[in-house]
């Protein structure tokens, strides 16, 4: 059995070589942080939301007589988007949903009251919740305080002209994630359009809500539509 004096302190030669590994892990963190600090200082680039996502929205047109709150489920990768919301037009409230499925050029109104269905030829083609590439960047802000973590969501601020309808738009996403945050279009003949989104979650919840339901399997073609005369459309009110 050894005695107390025998014990053998690590040498220096493997405290240094310790010392060295160690210092080396500190310097590539520092690198790693040097290079993620930088690329979050780039000027922000147009970007695209998460294909699979749900959320509540809210919008009201340009005079102000039309409001609309309610949730989306949006699926890129299948071309698909449903909208289940309340309308208050003229203060009268009632409840609307819409499949839309770009991938078949058809939407369908659904009236769960009624069971009964209504659908129309799609004219729009799919617009993919992005920023678009023309876009022009106004600036970065912190809604809320950069001085608490937590407290504040760093936001990009997009405007930009849409040649294909002749509209105006300044779109607000996410400097992290691109999610949409809020929106405003205006056009000539409709004034200023916002819209706003939260609650976001991503994924889809219930792949079924892009099925229409059974009732609406024999429903004749009536129109033509857009989806966003659809979502503000006035006389879905009247009916």
């Amino acid at each position: 059995m050894r005695g107390a004096s025998e014990h053998r302190w690590p040498s220096h030669e493997w405290v240094c070589l310790r010392l060295s590994d160690t210092m080396q892990a500190l310097a590539l963190v520092f690198l790693c942080l040097c290079l993620a600090g930088s690329s979050w200082a780039q000027k922000p680039r147009p970007c695209a939301s998460p294909p699979l996502q749900v959320g509540s929205f809210s919008s009201m047109d340009g005079k102000g007589n039309l409001a609309t709150y309610g949730k989306y489920r949006y699926d890129a990768l299948g071309q698909k988007v449903r909208f289940s919301q309340m309308r208050t037009y003229e203060n009268r409230t009632t409840t609307v949903d819409l499949l839309v499925l770009f991938n078949e050029r058809v939407l369908y109104q659904i009236d769960w009251l009624r069971f009964s269905c209504k659908k129309k030829a799609l004219s729009s083609e799919f617009q993919p919740m992005e920023v678009p590439r023309d876009a022009t960047l106004m600036g970065q802000v912190v809604v809320g305080t950069a001085s608490a973590f937590g407290q504040g969501l760093l936001v990009n601020t997009w405007v930009g002209h849409d040649a294909e309808k002749n509209g105006t738009y300044m779109a607000v996403f996410t400097g992290i994630g691109c999610l949409p945050v809020s929106a405003m279009y205006h056009k000539e003949e409709t004034g200023w359009t916002m819209l706003s989104f939260f609650n976001i979650l991503l994924g889809i919840d219930d792949p079924q809500v892009f099925f229409p339901p059974a009732f609406c399997k024999y429903a004749p073609l009536e129109g033509t539509t857009n989806v966003f005369d659809a979502i503000l459309d006035k006389d879905l009110m009247q009916e």
